[in-house]
């Protein structure tokens, strides 16, 4: 049986988890090349163009914000951790971050040609406040990318999902769990979007906070390289990607 989930993100405790990150900046759990796969992936199911307005929600220390500058998108980033976003700033200066709270957006109806949810929907037990909010910012026709690992997939479920034997908390907060695709496209419908998933794959790990789980990145990076080379093992994917347009 899986574990019940609270009703609501505790978002205190997402605040002290994650400034804990920022004090020795290890927030950076993919290998360049996976950034740039995920960032390329967004990019395309966003329909993003340059100069669009685009904003990375749970931007953490600007990673994939910065990525998304480089593609000459106008780039902000939001995230609720107040010391992530302090590192942000210093690391990339020339780009706008903002501490703040996705279910409350900062930003003006209507405002926005694309979001990014940077695995950022497993973080709430409920996330239809974050659809809506999502909803609400996007200019008619915008469209936002989320991506978040799947539970569908062997490792994550059982390295990620509290009803797993082999569950490990460290590194995560009691408001993560892995997401089913068919669970999460149902929030932003309901919400008011078209919505599409698609699966990624071959996204090499760099850092993960469990010492154990770091001392075996080469053997999950390298089956991950090979096994996900097989179509029929798609929807087994480490992650999913859910788009969807605003009508």
């Amino acid at each position: 049986m899986a574990t019940a989930r609270p009703a609501q993100q505790d978002k205190a405790k997402e605040v002290e988890s994650f400034d804990n990150h920022a004090e020795s900046d290890d927030y950076d759990v993919f290998m360049p090349e996976a950034k740039d796969r995920i960032i390329d992936a967004v990019v395309r199911l966003g329909q993003m163009k340059p100069g669009d307005r685009v904003a990375d929600l749970g931007c953490g220390s600007g990673a994939f914000t910065e990525l998304l500058a480089m593609r000459k998108l106008n780039a902000v980033g939001l995230d609720i951790s107040p010391k992530l976003i302090g590192l942000a700033l210093k690391k990339y200066p020339g780009i706008d971050f903002l501490e703040g709270d996705a279910e409350n957006l900062p930003f003006a109806d209507a405002s926005l040609d694309g979001v990014l949810l940077s695995g950022l929907v497993h973080h709430f037990p409920q996330p239809q406040r974050l659809a809506q909010e999502t909803f609400r910012v996007l200019k008619p026709g915008g469209r936002f990318v989320a991506f978040d690992p799947n539970r569908m997939n062997p490792m994550m479920y059982l390295y990620r999902d509290r009803s797993s034997p082999l569950y490990s908390p460290v590194g995560v907060t009691e408001n993560e769990r892995p997401i089913l695709a068919h669970e999460a496209a149902g929030v932003f419908r309901r919400a008011g979007f078209a919505v599409e998933t698609e699966y990624l794959a071959r996204l090499p790990y760099r850092f993960v906070e469990s010492g154990a789980a770091r001392a075996a990145l080469p053997i999950y990076n390298a089956i991950d390289r090979w096994i996900f080379t097989l179509p029929f093992m798609a929807r087994l994917s480490p992650f999913v990607l859910t788009t969807g347009v605003k009508r």
